[in-house]
């Protein structure tokens, strides 16, 4: 990864975060909410991938169509992301997977 590449993705990153600025309060506080969980127990490649511009797509198409964030995903906003990497490979996966490689070294 060259230098510009770092830059061009800086740009990105702040282009995104200024469309979640610009969303209504409620689905702001949401989607960042949605953002640490995901930044916690979210899938590999998080950054690069498609899911977080995805949400703010979805969320600004709810917000033009005058619609509140929870009646969009609902009460449990964990469950609503769980639901979105169901099926995706997580670094909690990437962890058991290395911990259970190596059988009689988590006792040590």
């Amino acid at each position: 990864m060259g230098i510009h590449d770092i830059i061009e993705g800086k740009k990105e990153w702040r282009a995104h975060m200024a469309r979640v600025r610009a969303l209504p309060p409620d689905y702001e506080i949401v989607y960042k909410e949605m953002q640490r969980y995901f930044f916690k127990v979210g899938p590999i490649g998080l950054i690069d991938g498609p899911l977080l511009p995805g949400i703010v797509d979805f969320f600004e198409q709810g917000a033009a169509s005058g619609k509140g964030v929870i009646e969009l995903i609902g009460d449990d906003v964990a469950a609503f992301c769980d639901g979105l990497i169901k099926d995706s490979r997580t670094h909690a996966d990437v962890y058991q997977e290395s911990i259970s490689e190596r059988p009689g070294k988590a006792g040590k």
